[in-house]
């Protein structure tokens, strides 16, 4: 059976629509993939990411219906600024996508206040300011959708790469979207996340080896890892109407990694 988000697919799920993609920059990255399969659909795309150069290249491959904006998410006041501009930009805001985050594997011992800080700040201090920053005009519109990236580790008690510091808060992240789901939906806003497993991406930077990634493999029953087209493609169900009596869930994305 083809998927129906193939490219020769006619439909178009997302046509006259705005998505806002955080963390989009990265070549090889979750964002920039689901930023790529939203446009397909139709979506004219405002992606976010900490450098404005980073995130305007990526903007210039999607084409020029769509732009890019320099943003630290970390800081309430940077979130609210950037969404209006994009509100400017494009008239409206149909879906936010919290791609953002960051990743440490220091053990509990070796976490300096400093660097817990930062790893809450962004995650899931950054997931609550994007949020906040677009429920106003999602509010006013009487619709909206947001997607937030969990975390396996949030579910398992830690990861492979993400300790204890970054399952919190991607633990806190599922809690918030779920939260949110149910203040939000008498505005027909929608909120769900996305917990990912192990996807090929540059987050890893160097740590998987050949032996890490045939040890991975050994306990993904459907034998690899994931891609970040297999993100995106959950994210597009999300916040297109096939998902529409759907808010407040938190998906698996993790090949049989973790089933529970």
């Amino acid at each position: 059976m083809r998927s129906p988000t193939s490219l020769d697919c006619p439909m178009k799920l997302l046509e006259n629509r705005v998505a806002i993609v955080t963390g989009a920059a990265s070549p090889r990255g979750i964002g920039l993939a689901t930023a790529r399969l939203l446009v397909e659909h139709g979506a004219r795309v405002a992606i976010i990411d900490l450098r404005a150069e980073d995130a305007e290249a990526a903007a210039r491959e999607l084409g020029s219906h769509h732009m890019g904006y320099g943003c630290d998410v970390g800081d309430r006041a940077a979130a609210n600024c950037t969404v209006e501009r994009v509100l400017r930009d494009f008239g409206q805001v149909d879906s936010l996508l919290n791609f953002a985050g960051i990743s440490r594997s220091t053990k509990v011992m070796d976490i300096a206040a400093e660097e817990y800080d930062a790893v809450m700040r962004i995650n899931l201090g950054g997931t609550m300011n994007m949020c906040q920053a677009v429920i106003p005009p999602m509010r006013a519109a009487k619709r909206g959708n947001i997607v937030c990236i969990g975390s396996v580790a949030a579910l398992r008690g830690g990861g492979l790469f993400g300790s204890s510091h970054y399952a919190a808060s991607k633990g806190g992240v599922h809690s918030l979207a779920k939260a949110l789901a149910r203040e939000l939906g008498p505005d027909g806003i929608r909120v769900n996340a996305i917990a990912p497993g192990m996807i090929d991406t540059d987050i890893f930077q160097g740590k998987l080896t050949d032996e890490k990634r045939a040890e991975i493999l050994a306990t993904i029953p459907l034998g690899r890892l994931g891609q970040p087209r297999d993100v995106a493609e959950l994210a597009l169900f999300l916040i297109s109407d096939w998902s529409s009596w759907i808010t407040g869930t938190i998906v698996d994305v993790n090949g049989g990694g973790h089933i529970h």
